[in-house]
């Protein structure tokens, strides 16, 4: 992805401007991953914010990562205004940003090693051809498991077809870890989706595989994100486990900030986009300042700086629930302007 000069991707710094310790290795490290998509809204900067308030309290490196090979959502500037966004409200992260799609050479390599372990092969199925051999969609979503009656007997020990999608051979069983704050998990990949897709016809490496190896390369060990997320999780952790890629991460699933419907915040629950209320006048401080309420600091809506945030914010005192964001809270905001 091209950037201008003047952009903002390699700015932000540690908070005293400091070089990394000699020892920077043993140093845990967690990263902020937005997808330029489309721009930030409510929810998404209440798990930045949470996250990245953890990590400046206990003295984690914070990677700023952009998940850019979503390729037909991607829109034109929409990078550098999540990165202006993040700035505004205070956050700031260690050293230069990774832009996914600047090397796609790891992704290949895992991809490589793989195939020569036998884990993959090119699947040409249609998603009407593979839900019409399923029984029915996964229940919390519109994919249909991958039926393991159409995964080839014979797998090439070569990655050679990069313009083909490539599955990844699940075998049943849960994986298990222990979640931070959502706390033990044990979920079936094999039954949930099945061989998922882990390299994609338009020539790059499926979100799954791009966050592992993302992750490992920089020695992500500590991941905060939303609850929402915990599936993945389980297939991220099959994938460190086959290619032996070391220690996994720690990780914090943090419950979703929902709308009146009970779904996820989205469009369909009005403007909720961060830029709608820079626009309009309302302070950053405001932003925090509610995502503070939502994570149980304070009875009431009060403004709130970043560094206060981070200085009062108590993981255990999040509620395990999901928030609910309502007319009020939307009232609220725009009354400080």
């Amino acid at each position: 992805m091209d950037l201008p000069a003047q952009c903002s991707f390699n700015q932000p710094v540690s908070p005293k401007g400091a070089e990394p310790p000699k020892n920077a290795d043993s140093v845990p490290v967690t990263r902020l991953a937005p997808s330029p998509t489309g721009a930030l809204h409510l929810g998404n900067a209440r798990t930045f914010i949470v996250n990245w308030a953890m990590a400046r309290s206990a003295g984690w490196r914070v990677r700023m990562r952009i998940e850019n090979l979503d390729t037909p959502r991607i829109k034109a500037g929409a990078a550098e205004a999540t990165l202006d966004t993040l700035a505004w409200l205070g956050l700031d992260w260690d050293g230069p940003s990774r832009v996914q799609s600047d090397d796609l050479e790891p992704y290949r390599d895992a991809m490589r090693s793989l195939a020569a372990r036998g884990r993959v092969y090119p699947c040409r199925l249609t998603r009407r051809e593979i839900e019409a051999a399923a029984s029915a969609p996964h229940a919390d979503t519109d994919e249909a498991p991958f039926p393991r009656a159409l995964r080839p007997a014979a797998r090439p020990a070569v990655f050679d077809d990069v313009a083909t999608n490539w599955r990844l051979v699940v075998e049943p069983g849960a994986v298990r870890f222990d979640d931070r704050f959502a706390g033990p998990q044990s979920l079936d990949p094999a039954h949930a989706v099945g061989d998922f897709v882990v390299w994609t016809k338009r020539a790059q490496p499926a979100y799954q595989l791009a966050v592992v190896i993302d992750d490992a390369a920089g020695r992500v060990d500590r991941i905060v994100r939303g609850d929402d997320l915990l599936d993945s999780t389980a297939r991220q952790l099959t994938l460190y486990r086959v290619l032996d890629l070391g220690p996994e991460p720690s990780y914090w699933h943090l419950p979703l900030v929902r709308g009146p419907d009970g779904r996820r915040l989205a469009k369909r629950h009005g403007d909720t986009r961060i830029d709608r209320y820079r626009a309009s006048g309302v302070a950053p401080e405001r932003i925090v300042g509610l995502c503070a309420h939502w994570c149980g600091m304070t009875d009431e809506r009060v403004p709130m700086p970043a560094r206060e945030f981070q200085r009062r914010l108590d993981p255990g005192t999040i509620p395990k629930g999901d928030v609910t964001f309502t007319g009020e809270d939307d009232r609220w905001l725009l009354d400080g302007c």
